[in-house]
């Protein structure tokens, strides 16, 4: 069997990839495909943390451009998530991995709410945890969740796994045919330049915190297993690139 190069991970899965091609709403065989992959990573005895946006179903942000109190949007949101966290652990549940999805808002009819300890116990019982409900509070989003969770839980890395694209780009590659993929980057190049790999606040919690990045696209089965094994898929963002870490040295 292969060694995983990570031990725990959270994998930060957008609204939008669990739409898959329709583009809204929740996939039934896109979440199934997103489970049997899971399911392979804690099969490789990795601890798996998941964090699911709200966008196939609601934006806070694009609802507050309506002139839509920007708080009750971004709640709007948090509910969102709840769902989706909810798709998914029925898919992987029913595929045999035991599962446990965490709220940041309580509602303890559906989920457990969010404990930290609580959170770290599961993982260590080889469950996977589902964190819904983004922060708990408006106007942060959920890649800032991905962060936060992160340094809490001490993950190794975020997986951010993309719906279309394969890593991170110079500009748009569905709009820019010229744009050039990145194998690495560091944290200030993405800020930078302000390449649309996370948010600026998630981006900055990662790199205050030392936690790697790897982002790569979620269509291509296997993907997720490739990455926790270490394979040169997508692009690694981090403290420093690997040219800055060989200029360090010297």
């Amino acid at each position: 069997m292969s060694t995983p190069k990570y031990k725990r991970v959270v994998l930060k899965l957008s609204g939008e990839a669990l739409a898959g091609d329709k583009g809204f709403g929740i996939d039934p065989s896109m979440i199934q495909t997103i489970a049997e992959q899971i399911r392979e990573v804690v099969q490789l005895g990795v601890q798996v943390a998941v964090v699911v946006g709200g966008g196939n179903i609601w934006r806070g942000i694009s609802g507050s451009a309506q002139g839509m109190d920007r708080a009750t949007a971004d709640y709007m949101g948090m509910l969102a998530t709840v769902l989706n966290a909810l798709a998914l652990q029925d898919a992987l549940e029913k595929i045999g991995v035991d599962t446990r999805v965490q709220t940041s808002v309580e509602m303890r009819q559906v989920a457990e709410p969010y404990i930290r300890r609580r959170a770290i116990r599961h993982l260590e019982k080889n469950r996977v945890v589902i964190f819904a409900g983004g922060t708990g509070n408006p106007y942060f989003s959920t890649d800032t969740t991905a962060a936060l969770r992160a340094a809490e839980i001490e993950a190794d890395v975020i997986l951010m796994a993309k719906n279309g694209v394969d890593g991170v780009y110079s500009a748009d590659p569905l709009k820019n045919p010229d744009a050039v993929k990145y194998d690495e980057l560091g944290f200030f190049d993405v800020l930078s330049q302000g390449l649309g790999v996370m948010d600026s606040t998630a981006t900055s919690l990662c790199m205050d915190n030392d936690i790697p990045l790897l982002v790569f696209a979620i269509s291509e089965k296997g993907n997720i297993r490739r990455a926790v094994l270490g394979e040169p898929i997508g692009t690694i963002v981090g403290r420093k690139t690997r040219a800055e870490r060989r200029d360090s040295v010297r």
